[in-house]
């Protein structure tokens, strides 16, 4: 059997990255740091409470016979939600959200697991996958081998894939449920994803991910129907409506950082170099869309700063929008690439790569 090269990134013969990281120390001066800091606690209590009145609202009776403030109150619960995930509990993933390591822990496991989606699960493809090698065939679970979709020209081509810019909004509209219901099992069942190898889970690991994904649906679905006299169809259908709303809001603004025509699908050589050292690597597969928008900070949570992300994971998304006119300029000193594009735009963009990879 033929051995694989250890995928690498070549070595970085530009200044970008030093020049860039002294740039961005000067621009986050303590004032700058501690506003930022604020503002995180900010987002967090506005997100979590709001998330916790929605869901105390499905037990007004004023919501019993109004089967339409029913299915409203489950989009805004779950539109929240993600939006919690996004501003708060990624960034405790990254250890950005308090200096203390527990506290991130605990929010981003109670964070993501009311969610429904496992928590343990996520973090480990996302740290130990997505962020080493973003957009590497092989190498990032996020564009792993679909049935599908075609989400890399490197990956083989089903006849099926002909018409994946047609189907695709269809299949974002259950991305959630099928990332609750089935995809985690999924990975808890395979040893080996993209770049993770001899993956194992304990049965008490096993047992945490079913135990969490019924808690969801207890929560979600049981109570509101045991505790209240809105009829059960109505809860099952708002919850279905919350899930397709929510699954492509969720797609729609993360997919279109990493797929698209103008991100960079980089392949390793024969000795398994990539074309880019690690820092061009971040900016060539990433594309960010009104990156220095507070609004789109707010409620975006910094993924729409993706090339600020990728290169300070350390930092809280806070700050994106102060870093990245600097990554701009710095990219543009080295001749390195930088996307950008509307949100609108980057949708456009994504379809349409869709289609090219459907030829």
């Amino acid at each position: 059997m033929i051995m694989k090269p250890k995928i690498r990134f070549k070595k970085a013969t530009s200044p970008f990255y030093s020049e860039l990281r002294e740039e961005v120390k000067v621009l986050l001066t303590d004032e700058v740091t501690k506003k930022a800091g604020r503002l995180m606690i900010v987002k967090f209590l506005f997100y979590s409470l709001s998330f916790l009145l929605l869901y105390a609202n499905l037990f007004n009776p004023y919501m019993e016979d109004k089967n339409w403030a029913v299915a409203l109150n489950y989009i805004v619960l779950g539109l929240t939600g993600i939006l919690l995930a996004f501003n708060c509990a990624h960034d405790c993933v990254h250890n950005t959200f308090s200096r203390y390591k527990k506290v991130n822990q605990i929010i981003y496991y109670i964070t993501f697991n009311l969610q429904g989606v496992n928590a343990r699960l996520w973090r480990t493809r996302h740290i130990a996958s997505h962020h080493v090698f973003p957009n590497v065939d092989g190498c990032d679970a996020d564009i792993d081998d679909n049935i599908f979709l075609r989400l890399s020209a490197h990956h083989p081509k089903r006849r099926i894939h002909a018409y994946q810019h047609l189907y695709a909004t269809v299949l974002y509209c259950f991305y959630t449920l099928h990332w609750i219901v089935i995809k985690d099992f999924i990975y808890v069942r395979k040893k080996e994803l993209a770049n993770l190898r001899n993956q194992r889970h304990s049965i008490m690991s096993v047992a945490e991910v079913i135990l969490l994904k019924l808690a969801y649906f207890s929560y979600m679905l049981i109570l509101p129907v045991l505790f209240t006299d809105i009829p059960m169809l109505t809860v099952i259908v708002s919850f279905i409506i919350m899930h397709v709303t929510i699954s492509l809001f969720f797609v729609l603004t993360l997919i279109i950082s990493h797929l698209s025509l103008e991100t960079d699908f980089p392949k390793a050589d024969d000795k398994g170099y990539l074309p880019y050292d690690y820092y061009e690597h971040q900016l060539a597969v990433s594309l960010d869309y009104h990156p220095t928008s507070r609004l789109a900070n707010w409620i975006f949570g910094g993924f729409n700063s993706h090339a600020a992300h990728h290169l300070f994971p350390g930092l809280p998304h806070t700050v994106y929008t102060i870093i990245t006119p600097a990554i701009r300029k710095a990219a543009a000193r080295s001749n390195f690439p930088y996307h950008e594009k509307s949100i609108v735009k980057a949708v456009v963009s994504h379809y349409r790569y869709l289609k090219k990879l459907s030829k």
